[in-house]
Order: C-alpha cells, then sequence, then structure tokens
C-alpha cells in the first residue's frame, strides 16, 4: 500500500530574472512524496514546476488536483489520469515520484556514465534580459566562466541596444569559437519581426527561439520559410496534447528546432513522443528545464544523457536560485557534471520523517 503528499515551495532568484512579460523575482513548485507503507524509507520525490503566465496548469484547480492525486495513489484509474492532461506540470512530477520510488528513492533514475561521473553534457549559459549593463556583466561571466554556446533573451530593451550586446559578442568571439542561441519569448511583432531577423542575421546567430507569439501559426509558417535564421518553436508547443497534434503543427509551420521542457508538455514518456514526433518530421530538437529546483532539473539531465543529443542543452538553470537544493549536479566550463562523491541534502524540501 502506497502513501503520498505533497507540499510547496518557492524558489527565490539570486537576481531579478527579465522576460519579456516581466520581471521573475521567484518562482513556485510542488513536491510530490510518494512511498510504501511497508518500507517507508524509501521516499520518491518528483517536482511540479509552475511558471505563471507561461504554465498551461489552471492554477486556480492545482492544489485540489494535488490533493485527489495524493489521497487516490493507490487507485488512479484512468479518469483521474485522463484529467491530468490539463495539468501537465503534475503529470511530470508524478511519472518521476514512481520513477524515483521504483528505483530506489536514491534520485538515480538512468544509471549512466553520466551518473557515474565518467562523462557530461554540453549546455549554454542563459544570459536574462535586463537593463544593458547588467546584460553586459551577465556576457563577460558567462564567457569568463568557459561556455562557448550563449542563449541570450532579447526583446525587454531598446532593439538597437541588443544589437550592440550581440556586436560586442561577435567582436570577441567569432562563430567558430562561440555559438550563439536567442530567445524572444513572442516578443516580435509579425509585422516587423523580419526585418529584425535580417539585422540579427549579420551577426551568425544559430537560431531563435519564438520570435512571435504563439498560435499564430500562418504567420510563423511564412517566418519559417523566409527567416536568414533558423527558428525554433518552444511557447509553441505548450497545450500540444499529443504526438498527433504536434505532427500536424511541425508539417503546417515547418520550424528548424524544436525546444522540449518536460514540465511544461507533461513528463518524460510525453517528452520522448514528442522527439519521436519531430525526428519523424526532420525537425531537430534540444532540451531545456523550466526554470525547476534541482530535483526535477536531476531527472531531466539524467534523462536527456540517454538522448545522446550531440546538441549543448538548456540545463544550467541550477545556480540561478538562493535556496536550491544541495545536490550532486555541478555546471563548469560550459558543461553540466553528476558527482557521484556529493550527497545530496534535501533541507526543508523533504518534510517527511
Amino acid at each position: 500500500m502506497l502513501s503520498a503528499r505533497y507540499f510547496p515551495y518557492r524558489l527565490h532568484f539570486k537576481f531579478d530574472a527579465g522576460t519579456s512579460r516581466g520581471v521573475l523575482k521567484f518562482k513556485d513548485s510542488w513536491f510530490i512524496e510518494i512511498w510504501d507503507n511497508d518500507a517507508p524509507e524509501v521516499i520518491g520525490m518528483g517536482e511540479c514546476s509552475l511558471i505563471e503566465g507561461l504554465s498551461p496548469d489552471r492554477i486556480s484547480d492545482f492544489e485540489p488536483k494535488l490533493k485527489e492525486v495524493c489521497s487516490q495513489i493507490n487507485n488512479l484509474d484512468e479518469s483521474i489520469q485522463h484529467s491530468l492532461v490539463d495539468f501537465p506540470a503534475i503529470r511530470f512530477g508524478l511519472e518521476t515520484a514512481r520513477l524515483d520510488l521504483k528505483t530506489g528513492g536514491q534520485k538515480i533514475f538512468f544509471p549512466s556514465e553520466f551518473t557515474n561521473g565518467e562523462d557530461s553534457i554540453p549546455i549554454n549559459g542563459l544570459i536574462w534580459m535586463g537593463k544593458y549593463d547588467e546584460m553586459l556583466n551577465r556576457i563577460r561571466i558567462k564567457i569568463d566562466a568557459g561556455f562557448r554556446c550563449l542563449k541570450m533573451k532579447i526583446g525587454a530593451i531598446a532593439f538597437d541596444d541588443e544589437l550592440k550586446l550581440i556586436q560586442f559578442i561577435r567582436q570577441e568571439f567569432p562563430p567558430a569559437d562561440l555559438e550563439l542561441r536567442l530567445d524572444t519569448n513572442g516578443a516580435f511583432e509579425p509585422d516587423g519581426a523580419m526585418k529584425k531577423l535580417e539585422q540579427l542575421a549579420n551577426y551568425h546567430i544559430h537560431s531563435i527561439e519564438q520570435p512571435i507569439r504563439q498560435r499564430q501559426w500562418e504567420a510563423m509558417a511564412e517566418l519559417c520559410r523566409k527567416s536568414p535564421i533558423p527558428i525554433a518553436l518552444d511557447e509553441e508547443l505548450i497545450g500540444i496534447r499529443s504526438s498527433s497534434e504536434l505532427a500536424r503543427m511541425l508539417q503546417f509551420i515547418k520550424p528548424k528546432y524544436i525546444i522540449i521542457k518536460p514540465s511544461l508538455t507533461g513528463g518524460l514518456t510525453v517528452a520522448n513522443g514528442f522527439i519521436q514526433t519531430a525526428e519523424n518530421n526532420h525537425v531537430n530538437w534540444w532540451v531545456t528545464s523550466a526554470l525547476e529546483s534541482n530535483i526535477a532539473l536531476n531527472t531531466i539531465a539524467q534523462w536527456v544523457y540517454t538522448l545522446k543529443n550531440p546538441l549543448p542543452q538548456g540545463l544550467g538553470t541550477g545556480q540561478l536560485f538562493s535556496n536550491n537544493v544541495d545536490c550532486p549536479l555541478r555546471a563548469d566550463q560550459g558543461r553540466l557534471y553528476y558527482q557521484p562523491e556529493c550527497s545530496w541534502n534535501p533541507g526543508n524540501f523533504s518534510l517527511k520523517t
């Protein structure tokens, strides 16, 4: 007989993280713990991560649904499972908590050379939106830290200032030395997007994520046909409920890349289906965290490693928070490592005794 519980946790950013939708100072997660009453010392933990204004989960119904899931942990029939289609964050947290329990509660989900400490995952350095001087300083810090792939969020300050920042990067680091990705989070207007893409193309940009807001399929398809910079879809995947629906979208828009975020798409099983659908449609992909704590980041990193995607992944977010859980993950020189000699220190994350 299984038991389950959940509890909320608020993660605080070390600095104000700017996005095209505003400034993030904190974000909320809920943690699910599952254990067998006959062996209560083994606990499986999963994380349900929400980003206000982005996650598709219905916030008003979120905790009631979590309570229902935990109370019915031994009888998660098809009706309850189907109801989680509208709660991808809960689906992800439940799936990973079950997997953690099944594999012994040690947070080793996919044993590999990564979890043995013998190999690592290439990651991009994330440059948040902010004032010009703030962004310039963040760029220098990431480059000094050894990152050779930067993902720069744009769309919150004057476009000319963003061009100056990109010009600074390219003056110091040519494309052969530094890969540069851009993420607008849908900040461009469809009418003016192509002109901006043409200006940005002068700086040898690897790709640009979601140049216009999602659910504008015709405008996005036209941009993908004409853009001098390869386009990656990110927010466009939010709300896609099946691989068949994803296939229709990819066949219509024809992007170069898609960005997979398991917390926003409904878990690892769904993400695997999305990846297979992308590959079937000749669309490349990489995986990005959705500002989870190290609990979920660890799960995603172990899973990503098994996929053997050579592109830098968006998994360098563990150092963003001032109150993250201590764990064996470590980012260094543009790569993510798992240090098996380091122990987990859940602290306030685990309330069960």
